[in-house]
């Protein structure tokens, strides 16, 4: 992965320029890094698109500051400034979970940034943090620091297995575990993830997304126990025109248990304007 430095924060990422002149932005959610879309980027990538994945603030390969707020609001002019710092004028902007809060607040604020929109399991309105995570937070939310590591490991564990309908391998749920492993990793997912599960951003924009027109697809996961289907369902009726595809066999993590489903969906919807 490449790196730059956004606003003073430095960003890891993957980015293809691609040669047709369209680039598909691929934002992940929590608790996740790039690493969700491994499965997915190689297909836009073999039509010729580009492609620009990257690690949120605060998350995966991306710096983890001390004291800097790493919201979803926080986001938003990061991710503005990365396709300004790569040359990427309008894009068509895939977001899974926390990452479709940032899409919804980046498609309502900068809306000729935005060609097409895909929201894939995302959080919306007052819809998380999940019961299971708002428990989470009232157990270990103050003394997280003092939660022993193999502990933390387990709840994380038990989190990730509940985001899919098919148990991950080990060396998938590895990967995804990576990241917060050692006092830094459980300090900064606490400090930078679970700090800022708030669903404020996602109630106050909205009564704001019926004012977006660009062709948008809805993607859920049947079976996902995160965030229920009729989330999507209230997205794809709030949204002008937007269209809902439900996975049947699928949990929350979407990309990572249909990546050829995703991709194919994504295949379709370039071929919208």
């Amino acid at each position: 992965m490449d790196n730059a430095v956004i606003d003073g924060a430095r960003l890891a990422y993957h980015h293809s320029p691609g040669t047709t002149g369209e680039t598909v932005v691929l934002l992940h959610g929590t608790p996740s890094h790039t690493f969700l879309w491994r499965n997915v980027i190689p297909e836009p990538e073999a039509d010729g698109h580009g492609v620009l994945a990257h690690d949120l603030l605060g998350y995966g390969r991306s710096e983890r500051p001390v004291g800097r707020a790493t919201s979803v609001v926080e986001q938003v002019p990061l991710l503005h400034g990365l396709l300004d710092h790569l040359g990427i004028e309008r894009c068509t902007l895939v977001a899974h979970d926390i990452g479709g809060a940032i899409a919804q607040l980046f498609a309502v604020e900068h809306p000729q940034r935005v060609r097409r929109l895909m929201l894939i399991d995302s959080v919306c309105r007052d819809s998380w943090p999940s019961p299971t995570w708002r428990r989470i937070i009232e157990e270990h939310g103050d003394d997280h620091a003092r939660l022993p590591q193999q502990d933390f490991e387990q709840i994380l564990t038990r989190q990730l297995q509940s985001a899919v309908a098919t148990p991950m391998a080990e060396p998938v749920l590895d990967a995804y575990l990576e990241p917060h492993r050692g006092p830094l990793g459980r300090m900064s997912f606490f400090e930078h993830q679970v700090r800022h599960y708030d669903s404020r951003p996602t109630r106050e924009i909205a009564a704001r997304l019926p004012e977006l027109t660009m062709p948008t697809r809805v993607l859920w996961g049947e079976q996902d126990r995160w965030q229920p289907v009729e989330l999507g369902e209230w997205l794809a009726r709030t949204i002008p025109g937007a269209e809902l595809a439900v996975i049947p066999a699928a949990g929350h993590f979407l990309p990572e248990e249909a990546p050829g489903r995703v991709a194919a969906e994504i295949r379709s919807l370039l071929g919208e304007s």
